[in-house]
């Protein structure tokens, strides 16, 4: 049995939360995402490179389910945009707020007042031609995150910060680091600002449980056969608040599922402790 299949803890019950780089969500279902979502049973979805309108998709399979669908595609057809799906509805929802980023459909920020869930895709830094271009757009990207989680922060939220970040932090994160040192993904000023995010408060919950071990991969190149030989890279991350982190039990990479280059990853959050009795 699978961490994805095993039962849940009884008693209370924690929270689990999926994210999942669905490389075209029509592909997805054509290859199986319903029945995942169905057989994994996510409190919260994120997903990112949804590259799709929500009329083009079955979302009506989706609230059968019991989901409510929210979706912030890109204005450009067939490219980027993300999707929450949550069985609670979010108290709020929003967008970053800053145009040249929104228009791609990047972020979504859903407050589900236990908790802040930034679901995130980060733009690939490597442009058009291959030539590391886009990675200061990457990188102003990723500072308009972490300011606007940040201000969650010092307002006393448990917050969440999730996707793609589409790189790979350290050498124990992706298969073959030394060939890769000079590529968008892995460059120095990259891996920096996943520093700055864990300087800022937040912890890299996956890693924390794993520490030291290397072949945890999310994302595989599609060509010579890298996923059946698992030369990866872990670029798909949960970085928790440290006020949350203590309370994430399990969190896991379930390689095992197809439908994309990536693959889903997952954490569960146990309940709040119940309130101290006041002695008389």
């Amino acid at each position: 049995m699978s961490a994805e299949e095993a039962p849940r803890p009884t008693g209370r019950r924690r929270t689990r939360i999926a994210i999942w780089n669905v490389n075209g969500l029509r592909s997805c279902v054509s290859k199986g995402f319903a029945k995942w979502l169905a057989r994994s049973k996510p409190d919260v979805v994120g997903l990112q490179e949804v590259r799709a309108f929500p009329d083009a998709l079955p979302v009506a399979e989706f609230a059968a389910m019991g989901y409510m669908c929210a979706f912030n595609p890109a204005l450009k057809p067939g490219y980027s945009g993300t999707a929450v799906f949550s069985f609670a509805e979010p108290k709020a929802l929003r967008k970053l707020d800053v145009p040249r980023f929104d228009r791609e459909g990047r972020v979504q920020v859903a407050d589900f007042g236990e908790f802040v869930f930034l679901n995130a895709y980060f733009p690939k830094g490597s442009g058009t031609s291959r030539d590391n271009s886009r990675v200061p757009y990457k990188l102003a990207f990723d500072v308009a995150v972490r300011d606007l989680a940040r201000k969650y922060l010092r307002a006393g939220r448990h917050v969440i910060v999730a996707g793609d970040f589409n790189t790979a932090h350290t050498e124990l994160d992706l298969k073959n680091w030394k060939s890769n040192m000079k590529t968008s993904g892995f460059m120095p000023e990259e891996r920096a600002s996943v520093d700055m995010w864990l300087h800022a408060g937040f912890r890299d919950v996956f890693r924390d449980q794993h520490r030291g071990e290397e072949g945890h991969y999310s994302w595989w190149s599609q060509r010579q056969g890298a996923r059946a030989r698992n030369v990866g890279w872990r670029i798909d991350y949960f970085l928790v608040s440290a006020s949350l982190a203590p309370r994430v039990k399990r969190a896991w990479i379930d390689k095992r599922v197809r439908g994309s280059d990536h693959c889903p990853v997952l954490i569960e959050i146990a309940p709040p402790p119940p309130p101290k009795r006041r002695s008389r």
